[in-house]
């Protein structure tokens, strides 16, 4: 009986067995993970008739039998293949291929090595247990992040940043809510260092970017910030290999750890309630239990080892949280994917550039200077073109000159003056559009119907720029129907033209026809 027939038959007894105990068809196949359809089967098939039913599958006509001596062939030269590598070959080599989905490939090849006893071989790293640090030798450090439940009802994504001493295994966990940065990473250093009363000789990280820029050939290039701060610190970096576990599995116990003994199920009200959560946690928990390896207790090593390590003095980390982005031509940026506008005119040259800082879910840009420009909710998606109307206003003018200068277009300034600063009473927030929207109106209909719908609209209260459009309009359009314009003259320039030009009709007298009617 192969594996696949042995969990089929666990499945049949099963859901016998959740029948006897009274359960519905629904509940079934709910708890099981099943077709209800395939329940119904299988509770009217007795143990035989299932017996037939399992040998009719393992008989029944397969689409790729075709294909058989191919698969077989690849996989005895090469046991390591998959499916999907599979799925390919059988492609490329033959053109006639049917188009069948990855899971039947797949189901495929699985049969054909239970049928001829080829088991998928992995190559498998050779190592041997790490041997315990000495006392204050080795720090290791990770990253985390976890989707918590609100105090709203909502979801909230938290950031951690935890270290382990090697040794003792003592813990330290910081939260944040925002992405970690180098300058929030290196605080998190600060406030585990604070924590454990002293530096260690090493610390161990993942290769990532935030603390390394890049690798030439071994040589680590740490990025600038990063690289100041272990010179001051005076520890020494040892950045594991990728895929490399076991150069790190006391820190990635402690991320999981987090995860599932404090995270789990808890409610998120704000950051530094959950920084002090995790306080007590440490103290409560997760360092005054006895450790699965070591069978001692954190808290008590941790009083032997910080004897071991480097004195820690408190240092002031600054923190910028703004950072630079370039400014494109078009006055846009490149965040996370996406392209958000700025106000026309932002882009000078090709030093143009802005600040941004992220807050929650929002996205705050800011001038070199930091005088704020604009606010935008980060977008999820990617791709996508983020852009505020607001930026595209013509905004070269200030209010006051903006009005002065459509009032002076004017013969009789005043009036405008007076129906403008009705108009700025009345529509105070969205001035600048009433204004630009009325020397839009002037350019499109002329001075003199304007002028006439400025004169209604005061003699009967109306201040808004879209009534004096439509009155403007409608005098543009009785002005061209009282005053059609002249037709077009044309001259007769050619001989042709001027001789048909020249051509007297002939007359008849009209006695003739007087004569006739008489008659």
């Amino acid at each position: 009986m192969t594996k696949q027939d042995l969990n089929y038959w666990m499945m049949y007894h099963e859901v016998h067995h959740l029948k006897r105990q009274g359960c519905s068809l629904r509940k079934i196949s709910e708890e099981l993970v099943i077709n209800f359809r395939t329940v119904s089967k299988y509770l009217s098939m007795t143990e035989e008739e299932f017996l037939q039913h399992l040998e009719h599958q393992d008989q029944r006509y397969k689409k790729l039998c075709a294909y058989e001596e191919f698969v077989k062939g690849k996989l005895g030269l090469y046991p390591e293949t998959r499916s999907a590598q599979m799925h390919d070959w059988l492609k490329e080599m033959h053109p006639a291929f049917p188009p069948v989905c990855e899971k039947t490939v797949f189901n495929f090849v699985q049969y054909i090595r239970q049928k001829y006893n080829i088991p998928q071989q992995y190559e498998s790293r050779q190592f041997f247990p790490v041997e315990e640090m000495e006392y204050g030798k080795q720090i290791q450090a990770d990253f985390g992040e976890y989707i918590m439940r609100s105090s709203s009802g909502g979801r909230k994504k938290v950031y951690f940043f935890t270290m382990v001493l090697a040794r003792s295994r003592q813990k330290y966990v910081y939260f944040i809510t925002q992405p970690f940065t180098t300058q929030t990473g290196i605080i998190g250093h600060e406030k585990a260092f604070a924590y454990f009363q002293g530096i260690s000789e090493e610390v161990v990280y993942d290769q990532d970017k935030l603390f390394l820029h890049d690798e030439n050939k071994g040589d680590l290039l740490l990025t600038k910030e990063f690289k100041a701060y272990t010179m001051q610190r005076g520890f020494s970096l040892y950045f594991c290999r990728k895929a490399d576990p076991q150069s790190k599995g006391k820190i990635e116990n402690v991320v999981r750890y987090v995860k599932q003994n404090f995270l789990y199920n808890r409610v998120f009200i704000d950051p530094d309630t959950l920084n002090d959560q995790a306080l007590d946690w440490l103290s409560r928990t997760a360092n005054i239990m006895v450790h699965n390896r070591t069978r001692k207790v954190p808290f008590y090593e941790w009083h032997t080892e910080k004897g071991y390590l480097r004195n820690f003095t408190p240092m002031i980390v600054s923190y910028n949280p703004y950072h630079e982005y370039c400014l494109r031509k078009d006055n846009t940026i490149a965040f996370k994917g996406n392209f958000y506008t700025l106000p026309e005119g932002t882009y000078k040259n090709k030093d143009s550039a802005v600040l941004l800082r992220t807050e929650e879910d929002q996205l705050y840009i800011y001038s070199i200077d930091k005088t704020l420009i604009c606010i935008y909710a980060i977008c999820k998606e990617k791709g996508k073109l983020i852009s505020n109307t607001d930026h595209k206003r013509d905004k070269s003018l200030k209010i006051v000159q903006l009005a002065d200068h459509i009032a002076n277009m004017f013969e009789q300034p005043s009036t405008i003056k007076d129906f403008l600063e009705h108009v700025r009473q009345a529509k105070p927030r969205y001035i600048r559009d009433q204004l630009l929207s009325i020397r839009s109106t002037i350019n499109d209909v002329g001075i003199e119907c304007v002028f006439r719908a400025v004169c209604y609209c005061k003699e009967n209260g109306i201040y808004d720029a879209s009534s004096l459009k439509s009155l403007a309009q409608k005098y543009a359009g009785e002005q061209k129907q009282t005053s059609p314009e002249p037709g077009e003259i044309k001259l007769l320039t050619k001989p042709e033209q001027q001789y048909k030009a020249s051509i007297q009709p002939v007359t008849s007298n009209i006695a003739d026809y007087e004569n006739i009617v008489s008659n």
